[in-house]
């Protein structure tokens, strides 16, 4: 059962589209500005507090869940009439681009990279920008991690940068430059509305797993390959690798990622290697591996003070997470050239 508690806003941190970071009592917490309005000092609110009090991977932050200092209701403009949340009690009419314009379900040869961790977004998206700093990027984000987009500070850093031109979430996702339906009608928006050269389509913030053969959300990456090559794309997946992680089934190259390219994968996929990779195990039928050149993308996130972490661990101390999602970004970005 979730829990919830009312409480004081004492400090507002930081605030951003969509997001305010503030403190309630003291304790930090966060407000998804699109569901619930704004929050100043003083405003009593609920805030709900499940995921701190079960100890997840949330950074320790509640969720401000509504201001009662709204005492006759909150009108938060929307986009239209399909509905984000659908059926709860914050469910939102953020709209969809489908609604408003119809573009073909095509995507025409558009190179797609597909990320099995949100942490490998920037090392991607920097690594197509060092091939090629003409090429235009957005980023679809999928619901099968955090819903707001508002929340990832890695992919505003990259906006703000130009690294990532625009962004479009899928599903009940929310919070991008434009809504989408789901992952395979997002490839329409994110080719023919927003112009994309180039596109990376992965979760946002909050994996999960469960320790289980597939019980993990990863395992949308499956779905989202076939999405791309359904929709006539060239399909490229970024492997999970580490030499960091504490837990052997996320050892060199994830069971994630060799579950997600043996069984849930029905379609030819592009897997981008590092030059000189030697310990890569089978990746099943569909999968066809290519050793690549790996830009500097590091360097490039650095001069825009951009250090991208994951699961706590920076690019010094499990350098391969990053670099197999560079290699991926780079392979993309020179089929343009070809």
């Amino acid at each position: 059962m979730p829990a919830f508690r009312t409480g004081t806003v004492t400090a507002i941190l930081s605030e951003r589209a969509g997001l305010q970071r503030v403190e309630v009592d003291g304790e930090p917490s966060y407000v998804l500005t699109q569901l619930i309005g704004n929050v100043a000092v003083g405003d009593r609110v609920v805030v709900n507090t499940t995921a701190v009090d079960l100890s997840l991977g949330t950074g320790g932050w509640h969720v401000v869940h509504w201001n009662l200092s709204h005492q006759n209701g909150i009108t938060v403009p929307g986009g239209g009439h399909v509905m984000k949340l659908r059926y709860t009690s914050l469910q939102a009419d953020l709209g969809v681009a489908e609604e408003h314009h119809e573009w073909a379900d095509t995507i025409d040869g558009t190179p797609v990279v597909a990320l099995a961790l949100h942490s490998q977004l920037g090392p991607a998206a920097a690594a197509m920008k060092s091939v090629d700093a003409t090429r235009r990027i957005i980023y679809v984000m999928t619901d099968a991690g955090a819903l707001p987009l508002a929340l990832s500070d890695l992919a505003a850093d990259l906006v703000a940068a130009g690294l990532v031109d625009a962004t479009v979430t899928a599903g009940h996702a929310f919070g991008g430059d434009a809504e989408a339906v789901n992952v395979r009608s997002a490839l329409a928006v994110a080719c023919h509305h927003l112009r994309a050269d180039l596109v990376i389509v992965g979760m946002g913030p909050g994996s999960v797993g469960t320790g289980t053969g597939t019980g993990f959300s990863g395992l949308s990456v499956g779905a989202t390959l076939d999405a791309v090559n359904a929709a006539h794309g060239h399909a490229i997946a970024a492997l999970r690798v580490s030499d960091a992680d504490s837990r052997p089934r996320h050892q060199g190259v994830s069971d994630h990622s060799r579950t997600v390219l043996r069984t849930a994968v029905h379609t030819p996929v592009t897997v981008p290697v590092p030059h000189g990779t030697t310990d890569l195990p089978d990746l099943g039928p569909h999968a066809t591996v290519i050793e690549v050149d790996v830009p500097d993308a590091l360097a490039l996130l650095a001069a825009n003070h951009i250090a991208p972490t994951t699961m706590g661990r920076d690019a010094l101390t499990d350098p391969r997470l990053f670099s197999f999602a560079a290699a991926a970004g780079a392979y993309a970005a020179r089929l343009l050239r070809q």
